[in-house]
């Protein structure tokens, strides 16, 4: 049985076509792809002939997110969202309030199979891949419940967009269109932990993206033991796919250093990142360095934030640009990937 066509991933003028192919007006597609860009449920759409919304229900699929739970931050009103799909897998998303706008942090996969030693994200694998429109709906779910203009995304919840590549792609220029939500590409980042082929490619796609990379370590040893794609991608052979990559786009790559006490944190380790990147990368980089959230099912554990400030002070010195992440939400403060474990953890003793 062929699959039904997934309308929250339509564009507007597919959205169009699919309306007149199910026997309706062109502008009843337009009605469609405007309600459903404000996260509108098919019996909400008022405007359109009762008709139209059988003929919706059983000839598409309607892949929006539903909110199962929300955390709402008292301190700085990050809120972070556990976010279920049609069939039952949930992720999570967050809201971030910043003083240039509200950026969304979306994920794009059910789980994780990239087994970073100090992520919750991975510690049960992947279930699957979400398909665009569900990361899209993440998007515009959280437009809809904080009824506030969404401006920026980094693709950095749970997953790997670059493991989920074409879904990944579509969303770009889905999130990006004007007649839709009309999020700038510039306004978005995507994470990668080093894939190095896709990062190559993604070079090509014409898309002005940021590209973050989950570095995390600067010697292989150490980020063979952290992050298992470094033993199939070592760090030259990615920083050199991050240099093409600049030399591709014109843009700054972000490397993303998560900091780990007694792993990678010392002066020492400071010292070779930096000697790394200056040999590496011949144009503007950033670090963003990252205190670990700590997740209980490693040992890992956060230095003091006062060996964070001199590990960045340092890369400064060296001429490295540098910036400690501010940490919203730390009333609500779980790791990525914590919020969805707990709850399949939940289900699985309810099952038993």
């Amino acid at each position: 049985m062929a699959e039904k066509p997934d309308i929250l991933g339509m564009t507007l003028e597919e959205s169009k076509a699919f309306a007149k192919d199910l026997g309706e007006a062109s502008f009843r597609g337009q009605q469609l792809y405007g309600w459903m860009q404000k996260g509108v449920f098919i019996d909400e759409m008022t405007n359109l002939p009762a008709s139209f919304r059988e003929k919706l229900r059983e000839e598409c699929t309607y892949r929006m997110p539903r909110i199962i739970q929300k955390q709402v931050s008292q301190i700085d009103g990050t809120i972070k969202y556990l976010m279920g799909m049609i069939d039952g897998e949930c992720v999570e998303s967050v809201f971030m309030r910043y003083a240039h706008g509200n950026t969304v942090c979306v994920s794009c996969q059910a789980g994780c199979r990239m087994g970073c030693a100090f992520c919750a994200s991975t510690l049960r694998g992947r279930s699957r891949d979400l398909t665009a429109s569900e990361i899209l709906g993440q998007v515009v779910v959280i437009g809809r419940d904080t009824g506030e203009r969404v401006g920026g995304v980094v693709m950095m919840g749970i997953g790997e967009p670059l493991d989920n590549y074409d879904n990944t792609i579509r969303f770009l220029h889905l999130v990006s269109q004007k007649e839709g939500l009309n999020i700038g590409l510039r306004h978005i980042s995507v994470s990668t932990c080093g894939l190095v082929p896709k990062i190559l490619q993604l070079a090509q796609e014409g898309l002005a993206v940021t590209l973050s990379v989950s570095l995390h370590a600067s010697d292989d040893s150490v980020r063979d033991r952290l992050m298992p794609i470094n033993r199939t991608y070592p760090i030259d052979s990615l920083l050199e796919a991050c240099q093409q990559y600049f030399d591709k786009t014109g843009r700054r790559v972000s490397f993303e250093y998560t900091l780990i006490s007694g792993e990678n944190d010392s002066i020492e380790h400071a010292a070779a990142l930096a000697d790394r990147l200056r040999q590496a990368i011949h144009g503007p980089c950033h670090v963003n360095l990252i205190l670990l959230n700590p997740v209980r099912e490693t040992s890992f554990s956060a230095p003091e934030r006062a060996r964070a400030k001199e590990f960045c002070a340092y890369l400064e010195k060296r001429g490295i640009g540098a910036t400690i992440r501010r940490k919203l939400g730390s009333d609500i403060d779980a790791s990525c990937g914590q919020l969805r474990l707990n709850h399949v953890e939940n289900a699985d003793s309810i099952k038993k």
